[in-house]
């Protein structure tokens, strides 16, 4: 083109070759430095392309950094939160653990200010008995209402005749009773006794003395004693008389072993045998502490010679035999165990004094009344030392209602001991002893020597006014509380 178009008019061919040569240098010249131009371009987007490079990373350094300040933040703020929740937590428990405190130490606190209370009420009433509880009222309410019931409704006749304890042939007047007939029926119509206890002659067999039991208890019109003496050893009416029965010891073996179970387990069975028979009171155990010499009328008959041994076993024993749904009776008030001489002979006496009873012989008896039995025999022993008028202690209110009713607490039934020994009978008439022993604080009189001449001289007694009716309802109620006991329902 340039060679077409580009000759100027008027050129020659080497002015025109020498300008095309010039052309040529300047074209190469300028497309040296459009190279170096280009270069130069490059360089600079190289170095732009540096630029952001360095930007890109300083980004993303800052990234790195923006985002590790933020996980420390957050991780900060985890830990805060935590810390909180810690804080917290201890002070919930902090407050809870003191709560906690704060109740037990209040707990502490009235349980000790009640043991205080019950200690200072304990001082106030020392010696007095337990409260009982609302229902135990409500039951002694009911029984105390039954037994007034009974006794409201019986004429004067059969509330005398209700404090005797005899024999069947006393009512009877036949020389051995072995049956329950007609003689009995009209015998306890007549006579309302109180209470019937049976010797060995009364009893042949099992079978037999069951029968005679169960007839009785159906003829009589009142709930009625049916009474044995069954200590164990050599003083055991059924045990002795052949019936096949569990065979239980002399009570100085029991006592010399130590062992008050034995003692328990004796009384259960005792008690079992009886019950099964008919029997519904046992004249045992023997409470009377002996001398260690052994020298006592009593001979095995007792638990031995020391007083708080003889107290264990005895209170044992009465658990026993009560525990059957037999009356235990403790026997022989005051205490006979150091006499050498028997009642069944003749006039007996100690001369124990009062607080030397009271560190031996009383011992037993208030075991045995604490364990819950429901008689205490009383002996005919006199404490001259004791009560100054002499009298034997089953006709002596010294004995039986300043010092055993009262001082020992007992409230079930005193009953005396034999009216028919000699110790009695040498110096009193039948009615004389009976009339003396109620006044005396006796509730129940066992087999005077004449139970007719005993009975009309104590109705009679009553009838004059010498002992007004309500003593004899007092002593009726204990009776009745005891025979009705099983009866609320």
């Amino acid at each position: 083109m340039g060679k077409l178009f580009g000759r100027r008019k008027g050129y020659s061919d080497e002015e025109y070759d020498e300008e095309e040569y010039e052309d040529e240098l300047l074209e190469e010249d300028e497309e040296e430095d459009f190279e170096e131009d280009e270069i130069e371009e490059t360089d600079e987007e190289d170095e732009e392309d540096d630029a952001e490079a360095e930007q890109e990373d300083e980004r993303r350094a800052y990234r790195r950094r923006r985002r590790i300040r933020n996980q420390v933040i957050s991780y900060l703020v985890i830990l805060v939160f935590l810390a909180v929740v810690v804080a917290g937590g201890v002070t919930v428990g902090v407050k809870i653990s003191a709560s906690m405190q704060e109740k037990k130490q209040a707990e502490v606190l009235a349980l000790q200010q009640a043991e205080e209370e019950s200690l200072e009420a304990q001082e106030m009433v020392i010696d007095t008995p337990e409260t009982i509880s609302g229902e135990q009222e409500e039951e002694e309410d009911d029984l105390g209402k039954l037994v007034d019931t009974l006794i409201s409704e019986m004429p004067v006749e059969d509330k005398v005749a209700g404090l005797f304890v005899v024999t069947p042939e006393a009512i009877t007047g036949v020389s051995t009773a072995i049956q329950a007939g007609n003689g009995t029926q009209e015998a306890l119509n007549q006579y309302a006794v109180g209470g019937l206890i049976y010797f060995d002659q009364n009893i042949s067999d099992k079978e037999q003395i069951t029968e005679m039991l169960s007839n009785t208890t159906a003829m009589s019109k009142y709930p009625i004693f049916l009474a044995v003496d069954e200590e164990g050893g050599s003083v055991s009416r059924v045990a002795n008389s052949g019936i096949d029965v569990i065979q239980v010891g002399d009570m100085a073996e029991i006592g010399a072993a130590g062992d008050m179970t034995q003692a328990y387990e004796a009384g259960v069975t005792i008690g079992a045998y009886l019950t099964e028979i008919g029997f519904n009171v046992d004249f045992a155990p023997v409470a009377d502490v002996v001398p260690e010499d052994g020298s006592s009328v009593l001979e095995d008959r007792s638990f031995g010679s020391d007083a708080q041994t003889v107290s264990d076993m005895v209170a044992n024993m009465v658990e026993g035999i009560e525990g059957t749904g037999v009356s235990s009776c403790l026997k022989h008030f005051p205490g006979i165990g150091s006499a050498s001489e028997d009642t069944h002979d003749g006039r007996v006496e100690t001369t124990k004094t009062l607080e030397e009873m009271r560190q031996t012989d009383f011992l037993p008896f208030q075991a045995g009344i604490e364990a819950g039995a429901d008689f205490v025999m009383v002996s005919h022993i006199t404490a001259s030392a004791v009560d100054e008028d002499g009298v034997p202690s089953s006709l002596s209110e010294v004995i039986m209602t300043d010092i055993l009713r009262d001082e020992l607490g007992f409230e079930g039934v005193i009953i005396t001991d034999a009216l028919n020994m000699t110790a009695i009978t040498d110096y009193y008439t039948s009615e004389e002893a009976a009339v003396k022993a109620i006044e005396a604080g006796a509730d129940m009189l066992l087999m005077p020597e004449d139970f007719d001449a005993a009975y009309e001289g104590l109705l009679a007694a009553v009838q004059a006014g010498e002992i007004s009716e309500e003593r004899i309802d007092e002593s009726l109620r204990r009776i009745y509380r005891i025979k009705c006991a099983g009866k609320l329902d």
